[in-house]
């Protein structure tokens, strides 16, 4: 009993003195470890008489657990002592003046999808999406482009197989989609935003990447002067309430009717310039009457259903717009073509 009693004086006495959790650490083992003063008390059971076992053992159990209850003390006294000291060397004032952090904005292109994207879903149109690595019976096939036809040429893309996968060159893939998908064969208003493929070569005007945003409207009675309507809320929506539109004839496989989607020079107000080269109009798109064979393939009777299709190089509106001359340098961080709407720092 009286080494019981010594040893624990002792622990009392040294732990006075800790200042650390190593410190605390050691006085743990050399008391409490397997080798441990109190632990190896517990071999001396065996040599005691019968009688003083159990007293003992009884004792040895109430110095262990007062050994333990003063080493947890003494780390929570250490823990909260090393705390304070972290939160006072760490603490901050929160008067002093905050440091100018620039943040990051979406590249000019998002907004002007995202722009788009608010005026036609006000106008109805659900916005859908699609693979860009494509089959190309979705990419041409069904659009009334079957292989062989010279229209190809203007839409050469990568493909990834042998003539049966690719990227894809336009987003006109997702219509043909939603139209198949429609089971029941109920009017379809959609827009389909995304990249695009083509083997051009980079220039100020021309990429392997692009992005378009193309629009479709599958109803009964549905004519040019509906495609015009809505050609003309986009238009003044993106370049002033006083722009005036006009359709041109055009040519699309996929379209019949086709039209070329103009409007009025925005710089010269019509009456000629460089940006409009002398003609008082800008091409922005193009359009027309979704294909008699379009609506078709895909099981529409084109004798109840008619529609039309709509599609803009999102590049081509921005640079436009903004007055930018090379696409280019859409895609090389440079800061001019961040969210000009939320980014005034920005000239």
């Amino acid at each position: 009993m009286k080494d019981l009693e010594k040893i624990l004086e002792e622990l009392q006495s040294k732990i006075v003195n800790v200042s650390s959790m190593n410190e605390l650490n050691d006085l743990r083992v050399e008391y409490l470890g397997k080798k441990g003063s109190i632990s190896m008390l517990s071999s001396k059971i065996a040599e005691l008489p019968v009688e003083e076992k159990k007293t003992f053992g009884a004792e040895l159990n109430k110095v262990k657990m007062t050994a333990n209850e003063l080493i947890d003390s003494k780390k929570n006294e250490i823990e909260t002592k090393e705390l304070n000291e972290k939160l006072a060397n760490e603490k901050i004032d929160i008067s002093l003046p905050s440091t100018k952090v620039t943040v990051g904005a979406p590249n000019i292109l998002e907004k002007v999808i995202e722009d788009l994207e608010e005026l036609l879903m006000s106008m109805g149109y659900d916005v859908v999406e699609g693979p860009e690595v494509e089959k190309d019976l979705y990419n041409f096939e069904l659009l009334n482009l079957p292989k062989g036809h010279p229209a190809r040429d203007a839409q050469d893309t990568f493909y990834i197989t042998d003539e049966t996968i690719l990227l894809r060159s336009q987003t006109s893939p997702v219509q043909i989609r939603t139209m198949l998908a429609n089971e029941e064969k109920t009017p379809i208003r959609i827009i389909c935003p995304g990249k695009t493929y083509r083997r051009d070569d980079d220039d100020a005007t021309h990429s392997h990447q692009f992005t378009q945003m193309e629009g479709l409207l599958v109803d009964k009675n549905i004519s040019l002067a509906n495609l015009k309507g809505t050609f003309d809320i986009i238009a003044k929506r993106l370049f002033g309430e006083d722009r005036e539109t006009r359709f041109r004839p055009s040519f699309y496989p996929f379209t019949e009717p086709s039209v070329e989607l103009d409007i009025s020079c925005f710089n010269c107000g019509g009456k000629g310039c460089n940006i409009c080269k002398g003609t008082g109009w800008i091409t922005v798109g193009g359009a027309g009457m979704v294909h008699y064979n379009v609506l078709k393939n895909c099981g529409y009777d084109p004798e109840v259903w008619t529609g039309f299709a709509f599609g803009f190089g999102i590049e081509r509106l921005t640079m436009l717009k903004y007055g930018i001359t090379d696409c280019r340098t859409f895609y090389t961080n440079d800061l001019r073509c961040a969210n000009i709407y939320d980014r005034k720092d920005v000239e």
